[in-house]
């Protein structure tokens, strides 16, 4: 059973609200963070963790080993390049949820590059914040 749920945003969504809003949105980050606490209306504890430190992304991964019950993980750019954060999630044995404002894939070609992927269970990404409330809800319905 789900409980704990630790959602991490990687490199550079801190500055959501600034970044171009023809991929990002217009929300700042605190602002998407109540749309999901709204959405989970107390249903699981939630923690919000960015970083624009890989290592810092890896040891909070490394920390949810034995703290948390499901990730949910926009890795941001660290998507791309991250093979630590993999291998991190990796060894996560609950849920992993990865989520995306933009359809990365469907962006540069070197975005379409991603290390995560196959380590999660499954990808919201390009509905802008509705990316995140598509991964709550996913996680509410795992028995």
């Amino acid at each position: 059973m789900i409980k704990n749920v630790l959602i991490i945003n990687g490199p550079n969504l801190n500055m959501l609200g600034k970044r171009p809003k023809e991929h990002y949105g217009t929300l700042t980050l605190d602002q998407i963070n109540e749309l999901i606490l709204k959405e989970n209306d107390n249903f699981f504890d939630i923690k919000f963790f960015q970083s624009n430190s890989e290592g810092r992304i890896v040891t909070e991964i490394q920390f949810a080993l034995a703290n948390f019950d499901a990730i949910i993980i926009n890795p941001a750019a660290y998507t791309h390049t991250s093979v630590a954060i993999r291998d991190a999630l990796e060894m996560f044995s609950g849920p992993k949820v990865e989520v995306h404002l933009s359809h990365v894939d469907d962006r540069d070609d070197f975005r379409r590059i991603n290390f995560v992927r196959d380590v999660c269970d499954v990808c919201f990404s390009g509905k802008l914040e509705g990316s995140y409330i598509d991964a709550i809800k996913y996680l509410k319905n795992i028995k």
